[in-house]
């Protein structure tokens, strides 16, 4: 059986699509093979999100964002797509997701405060994940 794939996506690839990358990789070590990607990707992680995974021992300070792969949309067993806004068309065989992250700065919440509920909520989602493919 071969090890399981997943590609994380947001829009710009600089701050959840990196933090569930990186946190899948802490979580599920080298049993699953980790992407992330974005549908516009931007210059660079956003220091908050790096800042806030490396409280928790994730470092994803040298990540660069990338764009969209078609061929890794195909290749891979999942696709995560963090938030409303990153749109990836799906590919039979591949299956998809998609995860309503929480938005605190709806709630007025910003800045570090913000990112590390944002972690939070990634996550619990991450780890909930890894167990699932975990026993697939």
């Amino acid at each position: 059986m071969s090890k399981p794939s997943v590609l994380f996506v947001c829009v710009k690839n600089g701050g959840k699509s990196q933090m569930a990358a990186g946190l899948m990789r802490k979580a599920a070590g080298d049993n699953v093979d980790v992407y992330s990607a974005g549908t516009k990707p931007g210059d660079a992680v956003n220091a908050l999100s790096a800042e806030t995974l490396l409280e928790v021992g994730v470092d994803i300070t040298g990540e660069t964002p990338t764009l969209v792969d078609p061929q890794l949309v195909r290749d891979v067993d999942l696709v995560v797509t963090l938030g409303n806004e990153a749109k990836v068309e799906p590919i039979p065989g591949t299956d998809f997701e998609n995860w309503d992250t929480d938005e605190p700065s709806e709630r007025g919440i910003d800045g570090i405060e913000r990112m590390r509920l944002v972690r939070d909520d990634i996550a619990a989602r991450v780890d909930a994940l890894a167990e699932r493919l975990a026993t697939r």
